[in-house]
């Protein structure tokens, strides 16, 4: 049977151009094994294995056993690539050979960044092993220190609490196991309120919501000086409050377990002191005492704190006595940092702007908890003279830094200090301060000034009330 010409012609085509393919996919997997892929084929591993003698014949070295890594290798669809790879193995066949100059060089290379990496390596262990080190000293230190406070100096709080052993233990701090008791002795309890009190404030505080929420418009006979919008707006305050105490602890907000307790507490202290009711600021002192005491007992706690001259001065907006304790204040910053000083008088950065709500929440909103906590130790040790004491030590530790300020970005720093604020740095910046001006010591110093401030406004009467 004949086969006409034009049928030759196109099967010669057909078979040129499936040699031509053939011949442009061995070119192209080449090409893909450049970059560490080769396409996905059933004799993927056959090509490789293939390429890799003709190589081997090219170059005369002798076949080396393969290693585990390239038996790992072969299980694979890719080689991956890594620097390793890309210094120290030689090019494709499809390559000219690397110069043995940048062989050496790439090796060197190489070498230097193994042994960075191992520095690196290095150095975090050896940080590691320090954390880890300072960690078991703390938790020793603060194990031994829990021994020492139930053991000896509870059961004889009377007679040790003033010795300078306990005052030193007491400037490390208290450990959080112990803390609440000895805070709840610290503080005492003068005002003689017992749990069965603050029951009855409790309920009648459950009792005034409920008239609220109702519409009811019951007054109680001593509540009859405060009306109904005064008691409802202590509530709203106490509601909207809370709900900003603490905010990344969640645990103090609608839902969070302690939740009831510190709106117990408000509520309690409100029908307990209706003449100060419920100020901003209230809050935080009292999830502080929350978290270290338990309901009745943070509440008696919180209400002896508050009845404190300097808490009742400031939560009561005692106009007079806040300037007073103010003056006080700026006799001993003038005495321990009289540039600093200078600079806040010459922008007009009273001490007003960053004080009062230090004052105001006992530090526990500007400074990070677990510091704030030792704030609290001594101050339950010092009293109101180390809130102004710790807001001298404030300054002297970022002296240097609002010394370049102007008066709004000294006031926003100090209303906003950086929260990962190192304890020991800060009680370093206190222990520095000098509470002592001209042979006079704090105590003198703010009794000398309210009996200038009473002279005064007994000889002018515009100062009288």
């Amino acid at each position: 049977m004949a086969v006409s010409p034009a049928l030759l012609l196109f099967m010669d085509r057909n078979l040129l151009a499936r040699k031509h393919n053939a011949r442009f996919d061995r070119q192209r997997d080449l090409g893909w094994k450049l970059f560490g892929k080769v396409p996905l084929r059933e004799n993927a591993q056959k090509d490789s294995k293939r390429i890799q003698k003709e190589h081997e014949d090219k170059a005369g070295s002798p076949s080396r056993p393969p290693s585990p890594k390239q038996n790992v290798r072969k299980n694979l669809d890719f080689e991956p690539l890594s620097t390793t790879a890309l210094i120290l193995e030689d090019r494709p066949a499809n390559l000219p050979a690397k110069p043995a100059e940048e062989a050496q060089k790439h090796r060197q290379q190489y070498e230097e960044m193994v042994v960075q990496a191992k520095k690196r390596e290095l150095k975090e262990a050896q940080r590691r092993k320090k954390q880890l080190e300072e960690r078991c000293r703390v938790e020793e230190s603060i194990g031994n220190a829990v021994l020492t406070w139930n053991n000896e100096i509870l059961p004889n709080w009377d007679t040790m609490w003033c010795s300078r052993k306990v005052r030193d233990l007491w400037w490390q701090g208290i450990p959080p196991s112990v803390r609440g008791k000895v805070w709840s002795l610290a503080i005492g309890n003068e005002l003689n309120i017992t749990h069965e009190l603050f029951d009855i404030c409790l309920a009648r505080a459950k009792e005034r919501w409920r008239s609220l929420s109702t519409g009811g418009s019951e007054v109680e006979s001593e509540d009859a000086g405060f009306s109904a919008a005064d008691r409802e707006a202590s509530l709203e305050l106490i509601k909207l409050d809370i709900s900003r105490t603490f905010p990344n602890l969640c645990i103090f907000q609608q839902g969070g377990p302690y939740h009831d307790m510190l709106h117990s507490i408000l509520g309690a202290y409100t029908c307990y002191r209706p003449d100060v009711g419920y100020v901003q600021g209230m809050s935080f002192i009292a999830a502080v005492l929350i978290l270290n005491l338990d309901t009745a007992d943070a509440f008696i706690a919180f209400s002896n704190l508050l009845n404190k001259p300097c808490q009742m001065a400031f939560f009561r907006v005692d106009h007079s006595l806040m300037l007073t304790y103010f003056a006080a204040f700026e006799v001993f910053f003038e005495e321990n940092l009289p540039k600093l000083f200078a600079h806040f008088k010459k922008n007009n950065l009273t001490p007003d702007i960053y004080l009062i709500d230090w004052i105001f929440t006992l530090y526990s909103r500007s400074l990070p908890l677990d510091l704030a906590c030792r704030v609290w130790d001594v101050f339950c040790r010092d009293g109101e003279e180390f809130l102004f004491r710790t807001a001298l030590g404030i300054l002297k530790l970022f002296e240097d830094i609002l010394a370049r300020m102007d008066f709004i970005h000294s006031a926003q720093f100090l209303t906003r200090l950086p929260e990962d604020l190192p304890a020991e740095e800060v009680f370093a910046a206190i222990a520095a301060i000098q509470m002592q001006s001209r042979n006079k010591k704090w105590a003198q110093v703010l009794a000398a000034l309210q009996k200038d401030s009473r002279e005064m406004e007994k000889g002018s009467p515009s100062l009288r009330h």
